[in-house]
């Protein structure tokens, strides 16, 4: 658990060392209309360990930036592209070497293609939610919260360890941002009823 700035070089260090990476992040929930929190947390984990940054404390530091744009180290998870919004949100990035599993759930025929629902097709192991919808920017993550979070990053890297195991990548695996659209126009025009003058 990554709380402060002078903890960060050493966790990307031991990161940056391996070429694939469970990625996932937590935002505190919401129940009021209107209410949006940043993101509160980072999870990337090796087959060994987990590593969990406080963004809440930490914002997004530079170190963490590069590893999320570089093409060379891959990061997996699941549903990326709202984890990616919402750090672009405390800091500018291009989002390079990501790997979506439920696109490659979804090739596969999978229907339901969440994280947990991948897991019991692939494992058999049920995740619990239920520190999902907790406060991830309490002063101290119980240990409860820490498993939960480190979890759902360690299992995606697995899940991409058994498809390959069991040979049915598919050959191209990187995610790509989808462009921006332009916006919709809003502006609607009244009919004019005929004879009706300017």
């Amino acid at each position: 658990l990554i709380t402060e700035s002078k903890d960060v070089s050493e966790a990307i260090k031991i990161l940056r060392q391996e070429p694939v990476l469970g990625f996932d992040t937590e935002t505190r929930p919401t129940f009021k209309k209107g209410d949006q929190y940043s993101v509160s947390l980072l999870q990337l984990s090796t087959r060994e360990e987990a590593f969990l940054f406080r963004l809440n404390y930490l914002g997004l530091p530079e170190e963490l930036v590069s590893l999320l744009a570089d093409p060379d180290i891959l990061k997996v998870g699941v549903a990326i592209l709202d984890d990616i919004r919402a750090l672009q949100k405390l800091r500018k990035f291009d989002a390079e070497g990501f790997v979506e599993l439920s696109s490659i759930g979804s090739d596969l025929g999978i229907v339901t293609c969440g994280l947990r629902n991948l897991a019991a097709i692939f494992f058999g192991v049920r995740i619990s939610k239920k520190e999902q919808l907790t406060n991830w920017e309490r002063p101290d993550l119980n240990s409860s919260q820490c498993l939960y979070a480190a979890t759902d990053a360690w299992i995606c890297l697995k899940m991409l360890d058994f498809l390959e195991r069991e040979k049915v990548l598919p050959k191209k695996i990187i995610w790509k941002m989808p462009e921006p659209q332009p916006p919709k126009s809003t502006r609607r025009f009244k009919k004019k009823k005929r004879g009706q003058e300017n």
